[in-house]
């Protein structure tokens, strides 16, 4: 899909990863963009940047989504695009607090749920559309020091798998988004951590990434091409590869 003349929503715009793709969006010729972050100076100041709609967001509600998406509907027109791309990273094993792993729950997971119930039914409806769902390289490998994390991120991307075998024959496109390392806030003070052992990249960078694999229609988005490799190596030998995430963790274990 191009998006040139398209209508797009990004959730997480008000920096980072979402930032640069409501940008690129806007570069790339689409006809409205409507921008969601619960950060409502910063995503105004996106918003003004780029011409967009700007709509405060909780993504961990359905019922600001569904507002979302009605706001989106009536001013800019029927969606075409929805990039589920908010997130949040939380440190720490299995004896994490309940609240970080509901948060995780409802930010990682839910939230894509909620968008595909809100807008997957009127784009069948109209032919097809495009779900681009942000999830991590952590959910086709692992993180070495996120529980609430790692878990959540490995259902984003089974419930990415669930939308395109359900809806693939009925028009509907979904990618999901794996990158390792991308210098945004979340990574701040982490350059030298366990994911960005293959190289910190930039947003924009992840920007190209997504725009060239929409227009595949492709189902991985891999900014960082090296993923493919461990997960065929994880694949061909998980004890192997498990004994391996041990050693990566230990060498690059956070002080």
């Amino acid at each position: 899909m191009r998006i040139e003349g398209k209508i797009c929503i990004v959730t997480g715009a008000a920096s980072g990863i979402g930032r640069a793709l409501a940008r690129r969006f806007r570069a790339e010729g689409a006809k409205g963009i409507a921008i969601a972050d619960l950060q409502q100076a910063p995503l105004k100041a996106v918003a003004d940047e780029i011409g967009a709609l700007a709509v405060v967001t909780d993504v961990a509600k359905e019922a600001e989504i569904q507002r979302l998406v009605a706001r989106t509907e009536a001013e800019l027109g029927p969606i075409d695009v929805f990039c589920s791309n908010a997130g949040i990273a939380r440190i720490g094993g299995e004896e994490a607090p309940d609240a970080d792993w509901q948060l995780n729950w409802d930010i990682h997971v839910m939230a894509h749920v909620y968008a595909a119930r809100a807008v997957v039914p009127k784009m069948l409806a109209r032919g097809g559309g495009y779900l681009v769902n942000t999830a991590s390289a952590a959910g086709l490998l692992t993180h070495a020091y996120s529980a609430s994390y790692s878990a959540t991120k490995h259902a984003a991307v089974a419930f990415a798998e669930y939308l395109s075998i359900a809806h693939g024959d009925e028009g509907l496109k979904v990618s999901v988004l794996c990158p390792q390392a991308v210098r945004t806030a979340m990574t701040e003070g982490r350059e030298h951590g366990v994911a960005s052992a293959d190289g910190m990249i930039e947003p924009e960078e992840l920007a190209d990434c997504v725009i060239e694999t929409m227009d595949r229609e492709t189902f991985l988005i891999l900014p960082h091409p090296e993923v493919l490799e461990y997960m065929r190596r994880k694949t061909a030998d998980y004890d192997r590869w498990l004994a391996g995430m041990r050693r990566f963790a230990k060498k690059y274990q956070p002080v």
